[in-house]
């Protein structure tokens, strides 16, 4: 890395540091005199015109005046804004400008408005961009075409008839195929919801709170999915994501106050969030089911996720009409 570093943006030469977490990129912090950087190695793709399409989405959004940051691509001598790796991985990487703010913890519950305020804006902002390039991601509902080792004979068998590794998870796996089959005759009606460009991917890991406050979203990180899909997929994934959590009633009704205060639903998108909440599961649960099936991860990695989909899942199931009153509440005192 330190040498792909010294090749393609010599002037950031410094020391590496490698950072924990993350399922689909490796990533370093670069650490060089007075500035500071983001490395960034895309790991499970070789496709280029994914990296190039979210470099132009973060590009055309460094345009607007918004009131939190977002990652900002650092061009190579070469005057590119990505480099490939030689040799046999052949994967790409790419360098950002560092921004400051801590990433929150996991029972965090204070930013939860402001981030509601922030997913507002980006939707907005994101709503008027016009891009020479078009998306290479597939929206939520083309779960076909997005996962060809997932169809549904597939999916089917190993709810119905888990292979060995997933034998003890059986009812964990009955209750995501069942979700599967209902979702999949609703998927497309939402081929007529309004679409445009989503981030497609916020929670808590892709967001970085100030310094000196906690409460505030300082940045969206991590734009890779982004991609035309439904409006209310945004809200709909970062809801769905904030169940379970320590303090989920404040975190709902506070997230629901903010994106409300910058964004408007129509009464048929919340409609819709239902099932876009367990899309947004069942995408996850085919995401890892590939990655297992193709031989990226170890057994124990889907295990854990089945577990945690599962119970996702079924707190979906009674909690979703609650978050849409939450948001038809949050809506009507901005009307």
């Amino acid at each position: 890395m330190e040498a792909i570093l010294r090749r393609h943006w010599p002037e950031w030469n410094g020391t590496l540091q490698k950072r924990t977490g993350g399922w689909n990129n490796t990533t370093y912090f670069v650490k060089g005199g007075r500035r500071s950087g983001v490395l960034r190695v895309y790991d499970t793709h070789r496709d280029r015109d994914k990296i190039e399409f979210e470099h132009a989405v973060l590009q055309a959004l460094s345009k607007h005046s918004l009131s939190f940051r977002v990652p900002m691509p650092i061009r190579t001598v070469m005057g590119e804004t990505l480099a490939q790796l030689e040799k046999e991985s052949g994967k790409y990487v790419c360098l950002f400008d560092y921004i400051e703010g801590k990433s929150p913890l996991e029972q965090e519950s204070s930013f939860a408005y402001s981030f509601g305020e922030v997913t507002g804006e980006l939707s907005a902002v994101l709503a008027t961009l016009n891009l020479d390039m078009d998306p290479v991601y597939r929206p939520y509902y083309a779960l076909q075409q997005s996962y060809p080792l997932c169809n549904q004979e597939i999916v089917r068998e190993i709810c119905l008839h888990p292979p060995e590794p997933l034998k003890a998870l059986h009812d964990e796996l009955r209750w995501i195929g069942k979700v599967y089959d209902e979702i999949t005759d609703s998927l497309h009606a939402l081929e007529e919801l309004p679409h445009q460009l989503v981030h497609g991917d916020l929670n808590a890991s892709n967001l970085l709170v100030k310094d000196n406050d906690h409460s505030q979203v300082a940045a969206l990180l991590d734009f890779e999915f982004c991609t035309l899909d439904v409006r209310v997929m945004e809200p709909a994934v970062i809801l769905s994501g904030l169940l379970g959590q320590p303090e989920e009633t404040r975190s709902v009704r506070d997230f629901c106050r903010g994106f409300s205060r910058r964004a408007h639903l129509s009464q048929t998108e919340i409609d819709a969030l239902p099932v876009l909440m367990q899309l947004r599961k069942v995408d996850v649960f085919l995401h890892f089911l590939s990655r297992f099936l193709e031989g990226t991860d170890q057994p124990h990695v889907l295990q854990e996720q089945v577990k945690q989909i599962a119970a996702d899942l079924l707190q979906l199931s009674t909690r979703s009409s609650w978050i849409q009153e939450e948001l038809i509440l949050a809506g009507m005192a901005y009307e």
